[in-house]
């Protein structure tokens, strides 16, 4: 998900004669050719994009930004209210989005909306827990974060640098269901328990790091990531997968608003509609930076159809056990900024354990 292409200035898109363009902020990946490409000859439009790294940077490069800057913004849902707080985004018209073709979880995600006032619409999502070398731990030993603190993984457990996922696991390691709504006494012991952990820790790494390093082998086990590194290390053969332990995941997901004054709200309204169509439902589920499941039952269906190694692999088939059983047992908790303490608390308590 890291990545520092184009954050230098907009990246333009292809030209064509007499097209109109959208600016677009996001996560790397999704202005690139085979997600866009479809949608830009359709309706003539170039897509300039402009990639961040992490959501700091996203909040901090909207506000440096006049308004109009910026037609279609992607962020992970839990910077939704801070967008909307800020006048950073539009609102939307629910009627505009294909709702009732969302699975019920997701009609009303937490986040997108403030009362009946649609801020934004969720695109795609995954699951987070305990990625692993296949060919080093069992599925037996990656039931339970414990392994972490193994003797067996000294030197070899990798973070993922962010302290929102790492921080987010190993409060789920001591059992709390809201792993970001924590008493002050419960966030000290997540900050203990975590201290306890740097002897095993092989280093912090960035989207490209964490994919190198378990690649080679130089870590074993990362807390907080998911199928978004080992599905793409997958692809290529890698021994590498990602379980959800006994104690619980979260769940992250990443979604489209318009941009306060955007100069072209109603083909950033149809971009939105095309991700949320099954052809692009596909498309961003297959992304070649990193895959996502998709909220949507047509696009679990042309997935299917259409990929259905890929559809199989993710867990998104319509019949029998697939990709919600997990969330539907109340095992999944959503990745959420902090609720009793400050962003800048978690901030410094991460620095500080990086620096023991």
């Amino acid at each position: 998900m890291l990545a520092t292409t184009g954050l230098s200035g907009l990246a333009p898109g292809r030209a064509h004669a007499g097209t109109t363009e959208l600016n677009m902020l996001s996560w790397y990946g999704h202005a690139e050719p085979e997600m866009i490409a479809a949608f830009e000859e359709q309706h003539n439009v170039r897509i300039n994009k402009k990639y961040y790294v992490g959501g700091d940077q996203m909040l901090a490069l909207l506000a440096q930004s006049p308004p109009g800057t910026y037609d279609i913004v992607l962020s992970d849902r839990e910077y939704i209210e801070q967008l909307a707080a800020a006048e950073m985004i539009e609102p939307l018209d629910p009627a505009d989005y294909p709702f009732d073709d969302f699975f019920p979880e997701f009609q009303k995600m937490p986040g997108h909306w403030q009362g009946d006032t649609l801020l934004s619409v969720m695109i795609r999502f995954g699951y987070l827990g305990l990625s692993y070398n296949e060919e080093a731990l069992s599925p037996e030993d990656v039931r339970s974060y414990e392994i972490l603190w193994n003797e067996r993984l000294a030197g070899k457990v990798g973070h993922f640098d962010w302290h929102l996922p790492n921080y987010g696991t190993v409060s789920k390691s001591l059992g709390h269901d809201t792993p970001f709504d924590l008493s002050d006494a419960q966030w000290q012991a997540v900050q203990d328990r975590t201290s306890a952990l740097k002897p095993q820790a092989a280093g912090f790494f960035d989207y490209g790091g964490v994919l190198s390093s378990l690649r080679s082998g130089q870590v074993l086990a990362v807390p907080g990531i998911g199928d978004w590194i080992t599905g793409v290390l997958r692809r290529d053969g890698a021994p590498v997968n990602t379980a959800i332990p006994d104690e619980g995941g979260l769940l992250w997901a990443e979604s489209l608003s318009i941009g306060r004054g955007s100069r072209h709200p109603e083909l950033a309204r149809e971009f939105i509609r095309y991700v949320l169509s099954p052809e692009g439902q596909v498309k961003t589920a297959t992304l070649e930076a990193y895959p996502a499941l998709l909220p949507t039952k047509s696009g679990w269906k042309a997935l299917a159809e259409q990929n259905p190694e890929e559809a199989e692999r993710q867990g998104m088939v319509l019949n029998g056990s697939n990709a919600l059983d997990v969330l539907r047992d109340g095992r999944i908790s959503l990745r959420a900024l902090p609720a009793q303490q400050s962003l800048d608390d978690w901030n410094e308590a991460w620095s500080t354990y990086k620096n023991l």
